[in-house]
């Protein structure tokens, strides 16, 4: 269905091919994974199926791609659109109409099929993707995982043979994730739909995938082969996978069932240890309530850099952040509802939950952007709302969901200087931030050139230029390959070793499970859990990380954990 035939791609500027040596086939009704760090040409392979690549990117295809049978450099995206179904990570970026019934409509009429046509397939669409209930509702009232669901739906109504998928998870919780799969599954097994997906969260789809495609780096030739033999010699892996490595299993396993299955002699050499699993692996802070006063490592070279802002004269605050009572109405939409939550000095804490849960509204809320509608709402011991900006950003920070929301210079330098100017800053300041997360890349380096992680580094930078107490952050992870995850969770934890607080939204179990001192889990806007890390996950069968669930019951939550108890 879809062959890929001694396949590089070079941009215009680039010296490098971006891909090189692209050569294999995925036969119809199969769903490959495509893998490998972030920058090696993943989306680049994606867009070369749709065609996108080369007629809108711009460069130099060589090679040949075809699909079903039609070469993509004769064939311009709209003319393969009959064929090939494209979903991106954003899907509200996909759409262009505002109810459900209307979107899965959008494409066949940009084809020009019948009204008799398009009106049975969109009855089919609803039906195979479990929107029936759904198709006059307004997109924006959706959940994450319904406009996933819609964002699929409206390229399956031309009936495409191909969809590729670029992190169709990214952005979702576990339960929404689980949903959209199971409709790819579906795809796959009952309609013969041939997928090719890219995801960075391989503990989430890896199992579903018939054959992997590993980029081992830039421009390397791709590793094609069954699941198991892939993950055994890729550089990027899930947990399971990781655990599978740790104790010699063979073939390794994909799925927490069939790790479990395995895990008796791995349980019993841990329960022979004199050690106890700690959560997280992180040193708590000790003015947590949970928390046990500890010694903390020397401070790094980071954690010296950023120190702590002076407090003007005031006593230090009991809590970087105070939440009493809150609640935040939003249209007729009651985003939180009486929400009580401390943050202390040197604390990470994780706001889990479903999409609209009211995690990002309660970083809003933290940061000054929505207004309580009731309840008291304390950073550094000042609310935050309507507070003067200058006096706001030495409080509190926050990096949003996409990280080029808070990026619009031309170049890092120009970033830099915009970020000391705001924060009150030495000039320097923020240089000095990005040459110790940012290490190489240049001041005339344009930040939309960066990789998803290098931009967060920036926009992390940018917050912390004006070193406040408080950080937060909205889905960090997203985008995000496992060796910019790790080190991200480094670069947090020298944060709350240098006395600042971290309070981030996430659906990144992992992320949790490795980094958070506490979990607090909403729904429909109400705290329905708040603990230490391992109470909270341990028992929730959602937001349990891969090792709890495979080495139930004791109560271990990273592989990082477990290397360390064998040791």
């Amino acid at each position: 269905m879809i062959r890929f035939e001694n396949v590089s791609v070079t941009y215009d500027g680039a010296s490098e091919p971006t891909v090189r040596g692209v050569d294999f086939e995925v036969p119809e009704g199969e769903l490959v994974l495509l893998v490998g760090p972030s920058g090696v040409g993943k989306s680049t392979i994606l867009g070369a199926v749709s065609g996108l690549v080369p007629h809108f990117t711009g460069g130099t295809l060589r090679g040949r791609v075809t699909v079903a049978g039609r070469d993509t450099r004769t064939h311009k995206p709209r003319e393969l659109a009959d064929v090939v179904g494209t979903v991106g990570q954003d899907p509200l970026a996909h759409f262009v109409t505002d109810t459900v019934e209307d979107e899965l409509a959008y494409g066949m009429e940009s084809l020009g099929l019948s009204p008799q046509v398009m009106r049975r397939r969109v009855e089919e669409t609803l039906d195979l993707l479990g929107l029936a209930d759904l198709r006059d509702r307004p997109i924006a009232t959706l959940s994450g995982g319904q406009q996933q669901r819609v964002a699929i739906g409206s390229v399956l109504t031309p009936h495409p043979r191909v969809l590729v998928l670029d992190e169709p998870t990214s952005a979702l919780d576990p339960a929404a994730a689980e949903e959209v799969l199971a409709v790819v599954q579906r795809l796959v097994h009952d309609l013969g739909t041939t997928v090719l997906m890219a995801e960075h969260r391989l503990e989430r789809v890896v199992q579903y995938a018939d054959r992997v495609a590993l980029l081992p780096g830039p421009g390397e030739v791709p590793v094609v082969g069954a699941p198991a033999d892939v993950m055994a010699v890729s550089p990027v892996y899930p947990p399971v996978v990781d655990l599978g490595r740790l104790a010699g299993w063979y073939p390794l396993p994909l799925t927490v069932r069939d790790a479990r299955r395995r895990a008796d002699d791995l349980r019993e050499r841990l329960a022979r240890r004199d050690t106890a699993p700690k959560a997280p692996a992180a040193t708590l802070p000790a003015t947590s309530a949970s928390a046990l006063p500890a010694p903390r490592p020397a401070p790094s070279r980071l954690a010296r850099l950023l120190g702590r802002r002076p407090a003007d004269g005031r006593a230090p605050e009991a809590y970087a952040a105070e939440l009493r009572a809150l609640a935040v109405r939003r249209g007729r939409v009651q985003a939180l509802r009486r929400v009580d939550l401390t943050v202390s000095p040197g604390e990470t804490v994780a706001l889990m939950g479903r999409n609209g849960a009211g995690k990002s509204t309660l970083l809003n809320t933290l940061v000054g952007l929505v207004r309580p509608t009731s309840g008291t709402v304390l950073t550094g011991g000042t609310a935050p709302y309507g507070a003067p900006p200058r006096e706001l950003v030495r409080r509190v920070g926050l990096v949003p969901q996409e990280a080029r929301d808070l990026l619009y210079a031309d170049t890092v330098a120009a970033e830099c200087a915009a970020a000391d100017e705001d924060a009150g800053a030495e000039p320097g300041a923020c240089r000095a931030l990005v040459r110790e997360l940012l290490p190489g890349v240049t001041d005339g380096t344009h930040p939309r050139d960066l990789s998803e992680g290098q931009r967060l580094a920036l926009a992390l930078a940018v917050v912390l230029t004006a070193r406040p107490p408080l950080v937060l952050l909205d889905e960090p992870t997203r985008g995000l390959d496992y060796a910019a995850k790790s080190r991200l969770v480094t670069v947090l934890r020298e944060l709350t070793a240098a006395g600042h607080a971290v309070v981030l939204a996430t659906h990144d179990v992992e992320l949790a499970a490795e980094l958070a001192h506490r979990v607090v889990l909403l729904a429909e806007g109400e705290v329905i859990a708040d603990g230490p890390t391992a109470d909270v996950v341990v028992s929730s069968p959602s937001f349990a990380p891969q090792v709890t669930k495979i080495l139930a019951p004791q109560q271990w939550l990273t592989v990082a954990q477990v290397r360390k108890a064998l040791a």
